[in-house]
């Protein structure tokens, strides 16, 4: 036979074999990965999807609650407190009408005009020689006289008649050395109400405080 005839069969025979080589070469082995989910592909919808957890239940909102208008209730207490202020001042009204008749009352005060002669600290008060009063005064007190205050140092009764007032003042005279004063008044009770003023001032003439008792008729 010719040697070309070889040379074509041994060329087909190589062609042959060679055929199986690349079509393996161009399939490539699916991966375990890819296989696992050719797999899984495969199985029923039932078997392979989860059971799908069920969605929680919405939470419940709570409805806000609106501001409180307090406004209204503080005007409120503000006007019960100015009830409470207006009827004590009717219960003490009251009180001393009933405790002190104004055909019995006697009410005594004391003013100071004073500046350089006496600092007040104490006053002593006895009518017909019964001590009825006996105040000491805080240095804010006599400040407080000292610009013109009015101090209610006594309130009681008296029946009609003759009586006798005294009045002792103690506290600091000229160069702050202790001084004490005395003033008498002798004043006639009618059927009312009597008011009587102890009255301390500066005696500029003197250098040295005067103390006198003033009868309001």
């Amino acid at each position: 036979m010719p040697r070309e005839f070889f040379l074509r069969l041994a060329l087909c025979v190589m062609a042959l074999l060679a055929a199986p080589l690349a079509l393996a070469q161009e399939t490539p082995a699916a991966t375990p990965t890819e296989q696992g989910v050719a797999d899984a592909g495969e199985l029923p919808a039932s078997e392979s999807a989860e059971p799908s957890a069920e969605p929680p239940p919405p939470e419940e909102s709570v409805p806000e609650q609106p501001p409180l208008d307090t406004r209204g209730l503080d005007e409120e207490i503000q006007g019960l407190k100015k009830d409470v202020v207006d009827l004590n001042k009717d219960l003490f009204v009251l009180e001393e009408e009933l405790l002190f008749p104004a055909n019995t009352q006697v009410a005594i005060f004391l003013s100071m005009d004073v500046g350089e002669f006496f600092g007040l600290d104490n006053v002593t008060l006895k009518i017909d020689q019964k001590e009825v009063a006996n105040y000491l005064y805080t240095p804010r007190e006599a400040d407080a006289l000292i610009k013109g205050g009015v101090h209610r140092l006594y309130l009681g009764n008296l029946k009609v008649g003759q009586h006798e007032l005294v009045a002792f003042f103690s506290g600091k005279g000229p160069n702050e050395r202790d001084y004490r004063r005395g003033a008498t008044l002798r004043f006639e009770k009618g059927i009312g109400a009597k008011y009587l003023e102890l009255k301390i001032n500066d005696r500029q003439r003197k250098q040295q405080p005067e103390f006198e008792i003033k009868d309001w008729e």
